[in-house]
Parts: C-alpha cells; sequence; structure tokens
C-alpha cells in the first residue's frame, strides 16, 4: 500500500441503473507517478474514471484525494481540488476555436498565470498555435486528442485522467501523444490515471499497472513485471510462447484466473 498516495481508490462499486458495473474496484496513484488500468472493452475502465472525476456516483466504497474524502463530488467541485480529465471521445466545442476550448480548460481558475499556460500547451502541442483561430471540429483526430489533453492542462491538475487517449489513431500518432504523456508527467510533476486497450504503449509508459475484468482487479504489479508474464504477452500483447501457435486461444487460460 503507498502510504502517501494522492489517490486512494477502496472498494468502490458503480451501477448503470440495476446494472453493475464495477465490482469492488480499489486501486491508488502516487505523487508523480503514471498507473495504467488495463482491459478489453466493456470491462469497466471507462467507469472508474468517471466515478473518481464524479461524473457517475459510486453505490458503495470511498475516493480520497491528497488525503480528502472526494466520494460523491459533483465533476465542478472535483476539478477546483485538482483532477482533470480527458474522456473517451475528446468531447471538445466544435464550434468554437483552438483556442476558446484551451480556454474553456482554465474556466475555474481565478490566477494570472493562465497565459502561461496557454503557452505552454502550444510548447508540448505546437500544431495547436498554428491552428489556434480554426474551428476545433475540422481539426484531425490526433488534433483533437492533443486539444482534449491540452484543454486537460490548462486546468492545471494534480492529477490527469486519460480514457483511451490512443482511441482511433495511427501508431505513429499513438507514440508522439504518449510521448508527449511522459514529458507533462516528467516536466509537470503532474500523476496520470491512464486506461487503455493498447496494452503495449500504456506498460511501456506507466509505472505501475492493474489487470480489470468485468469489473474487477485481477492483477497488479510494477509495468516492468507485467510486461515480462506469459499471460499479459498472450492475452494483451498478441504474443504466443514457442509451441501454442496451433492452440485456440480460447482454449488458452490466464493463469490470474
Amino acid at each position: 500500500m503507498i502510504t502517501d498516495a494522492i489517490l486512494s481508490v477502496s472498494g468502490i462499486e458503480t451501477f448503470y441503473g440495476p446494472i453493475q458495473a464495477i465490482r469492488g474496484i480499489s486501486l491508488q496513484v502516487a505523487p508523480k507517478q503514471i498507473v495504467t488500468v488495463l482491459g478489453a472493452n466493456g470491462a469497466g475502465k471507462t467507469t472508474v474514471l468517471r466515478t473518481i472525476s464524479g461524473v457517475l456516483a459510486p453505490g458503495r466504497g470511498q475516493i480520497v484525494f491528497e488525503g480528502r474524502d472526494i466520494t460523491g463530488l459533483t465533476p465542478d467541485q472535483v476539478v477546483r481540488l485538482g483532477i482533470c480529465h480527458v474522456p473517451e471521445g475528446r468531447e471538445m466545442f466544435p464550434l468554437l476555436t483552438v483556442r476558446e476550448n484551451l480556454m474553456m480548460g482554465a474556466y475555474t481558475r481565478r490566477d494570472r498565470e493562465v497565459g502561461r499556460d496557454l503557452e505552454l500547451c502550444y510548447t508540448y502541442f505546437p500544431v495547436l498555435q498554428e491552428r489556434s483561430n480554426q474551428r476545433a471540429g475540422l481539426l484531425s483526430g490526433g488534433q483533437q486528442q492533443m486539444l482534449a489533453i491540452s484543454r486537460a492542462l490548462m486546468g492545471r491538475p494534480r492529477l490527469l485522467l486519460l480514457d483511451e487517449p490512443s482511441l482511433g489513431l495511427a501508431p505513429l500518432l499513438v507514440t508522439q501523444i504518449f510521448e508527449i504523456i511522459r514529458r507533462i508527467n516528467r516536466e509537470q510533476g503532474v500523476a496520470i490515471l491512464v486506461v487503455e486497450q493498447n496494452a503495449h504503449v500504456a506498460l511501456d509508459t506507466a509505472d505501475y499497472g492493474y489487470v480489470i475484468e468485468v469489473g474487477r482487479i485481477v492483477m497488479q504489479d510494477d509495468c516492468a513485471r507485467l510486461l515480462e508474464r506469459e499471460d499479459i504477452k498472450e492475452f494483451y500483447l498478441g504474443q504466443k510462447e514457442a509451441g501454442v501457435r496451433g492452440q485456440r486461444r480460447w482454449k488458452r487460460k490466464k493463469l490470474w484466473r
């Protein structure tokens, strides 16, 4: 257990009406750490982030951020405390310009350093400065993802929640965006919790990882060790051991079962 965790999630259970999406999830993020949650589509990864950011209220469990219980707070209250969420699908304002979208990310701020942070975003993603007066809806998918991450940075977060940042992007763009994610973590000291289906890039980027299946954590470890596990290699990285090439995938068993 991380004694000085910036985020501590304990036994949360979240429902969509009568359907239970996550079942007793517990995880932690240390200050300045990158943590990833891996899992197949529908495993509950997005629900975890939505519950932490206040979009969904957990039926049970507790969420503590920087020593404060934030369970059940509204999304705007969570943002004001220093947690910014980049949702799956980016969810920008397509008719506003790039710059206007970025300024929307700073709507909770009252300090005088918004301009400095705007320039910081342009440093990480120069294409956004080139297109600052263009409508956001006209950007490419990769540029929209850059905008979504930058808009979250404008909130000056201490914890950044990223939901499937690689979704729908070409491999080269995925590599570029995850390189920037590493830089943001290293240079700004922002802790990051990222959920991903692209296990390879997530494990290469993060320090610690959790594997979620059917709403439950089934494995957790340092990412370097997860990358060496045979079950992770086969079921999440698409690699097979020598001599099992002819076996059907669904007849193989995960070691955590």
